[in-house]
């Protein structure tokens, strides 16, 4: 299997052995678009891997900080609470890049930029730009996709 990321179309596929589209989802990229650097906010383009699988056995809504679970479960009124927070919701898939001068390594690594496919608030728009650089989606979304795949699946991200 193979995850294709558009950020023109804000759309992630999951494709099998033969390219064939399994499912479709919609997704939210980057409010300042595409872009390799660390510090730039941009969702990072090119061919990267499923490095790490992230929230096995947490609730839905269970938040992380870090990569770890906060113990907190989030909900309207937390969200109330922490305005400016950006919420990493249910499971995490983290990228690393393949390409090695492009999204891997040096100042263009998309695992140390902490790039992730992860779940967001419902309350979040998709199909519309807005995060700070990772790939935001639906948390039943998330939870479909983290099932279909494994850890080393391949990620490519076209603008």
């Amino acid at each position: 299997m193979k995850i294709t990321i558009t950020v023109a179309t804000q759309q992630l596929k999951l494709l099998d052995e033969q390219g064939q589209v399994i499912k479709q989802y919609l997704i939210s990229s980057a409010k300042n678009g595409t872009g390799q650097e660390n510090g730039s906010f941009c969702t990072p383009l090119g061919k990267h891997i499923v490095r790490a699988k992230i929230g096995v056995g947490q609730l839905v809504n269970t938040v992380f900080v870090k990569r770890r679970p906060t113990g907190e479960i989030y909900s309207p009124e937390l969200g109330q609470q922490y305005p400016k927070r950006d919420w990493i919701l249910t499971r995490i898939l983290w990228l690393s890049g393949c390409e090695r001068g492009f999204n891997r390594l040096g100042s263009v690594d998309t695992m140390r930029r902490y790039i992730y496919i992860h779940g967001s608030p419902d309350s979040v728009e998709m199909g519309k730009p807005g995060s700070i650089g990772c790939i935001r989606m639906r948390n039943h979304d998330l939870l479909e996709l983290f099932g279909l795949i494994r850890v080393g699946t391949q990620v490519e991200i076209n603008a």
